[in-house]
């Protein structure tokens, strides 16, 4: 399950890392913005009832599944590219 917040703050990490200060025009505020819109502000229903889903992400959407591969990004970073020597990926 992806944490929300976490997660859109590991987003900006990432693209100033990669030195992506505009994405098609957009700066990272922008980019967070809409990411944020797309993970806080999904609803879907189930039996008839309208429901808004406030942990993680949509299921099956193209967005959750790279912000969930920059999620591991950074967790990666952290975890394993620490341990290793130097000349290792």
């Amino acid at each position: 399950m992806l944490p929300q917040q976490q997660s859109l703050d590991i987003l900006v990490e990432f693209l100033q890392t990669h030195e992506k200060l505009h994405v098609q025009g957009m700066d990272i505020a922008t980019i967070r913005e809409l990411a944020r819109i797309v993970i806080e502000e999904n609803a879907f229903v189930y039996r008839n009832k309208y429901y808004q889903q406030i942990i993680g992400g949509a299921m099956g959407s193209q967005f959750t599944l790279t912000l969930a591969n920059i999620f591991m990004w950074k967790w990666e970073k952290q975890s394993i590219c620490k341990q290793l020597p130097s000349f290792e990926i």
